[in-house]
């Protein structure tokens, strides 16, 4: 890797596990294996631009303009703009959690949320980042993966698929990602959250490529398939409405 890779690698530490908040000088070189005076060196510019700090006792954190990032994306992504007043109306009419999520690498993040109850509680939060294989909201957004990216994730993990139910075979899991397609939505029960179930659909960017996906989370005891039903061409509607704003921008 050039140098400047190996810098932002360390980065990926404080993402490669929720519990790693902080981390001491040793254990980042212990993981990194760079040598002593090369991660001085890296840390001390990653702290310079604030993607680090530095505290006494704790270590290593992630830095002040991550955050200052964070609120630029929370209020000027053109994304969670074009689908913020659509979820809030989705969320407080079904009174569940509106979820609007992003393809991110090879996993899916969680952008934004709206809330239309408090009494039913989600284990997506913002910022969570979680398998394509989970979920109706990850579901929704691998059902529209280009066919080499599918290929190539089924090959380093058949295993996976064949534990989420998508088949033994790649030709099983297309033909099972192509009824979702056909059907414009994906609901799940109790994957991410116990005792909720999720109702999703694509969004797409200008090019018509799958950019993430809208999903509403609502109580499974309040689940029928009329309801379900009803929800569904909801939440399609406004992953379209949502679609088609971000291709107008």
């Amino acid at each position: 890797m050039q140098s400047h890779e190996r810098m932002l690698g360390i980065l990926d530490l404080f993402d490669s596990d929720e519990n790693y908040v902080a981390l001491t000088f040793d254990e980042i070189h212990a993981r990194v294996g760079y040598t002593r005076s090369t991660l001085y060196r890296y840390l001390k510019a990653l702290t310079d631009a604030g993607l680090l700090s530095s505290l006494p006792g704790l270590g290593y954190v992630l830095g002040s303009r991550i955050i200052e990032l964070d609120y630029k994306i929370r209020s000027g992504d053109p994304l969670i703009r074009a689908a913020r007043p659509v979820m809030d109306e989705l969320a407080s009419r079904f009174s569940g959690i509106a979820l609007l999520c992003r393809k991110y690498r090879e996993h899916v993040l969680c952008i934004h949320q709206e809330r239309g109850t408090e009494t039913l509680q989600s284990n997506y939060d913002r910022g969570r980042v979680r398998p394509l294989l989970l979920g109706a909201a990850s579901v929704a957004i691998l059902a529209y993966i280009p066919a080499y990216q599918l290929s190539r994730l089924y090959k380093r993990i058949p295993e996976e698929f064949d534990a989420a139910g998508f088949g033994k075979s790649l030709a099983e899991v297309k033909a099972n990602l192509k009824v979702h397609r056909q059907q414009g939505w994906v609901v799940t029960t109790g994957e991410v959250t116990p005792g909720v179930a999720g109702i999703a659909a694509p969004v797409f960017d200008g090019e018509h490529d799958v950019l993430g996906s809208l999903s509403l989370t609502v109580r499974e005891s309040q689940m029928t398939p009329d309801k379900v039903q009803r929800i569904a061409e909801q939440v399609v509607l406004c992953a379209r409405i949502i679609s088609n704003s971000v291709a107008q921008n």
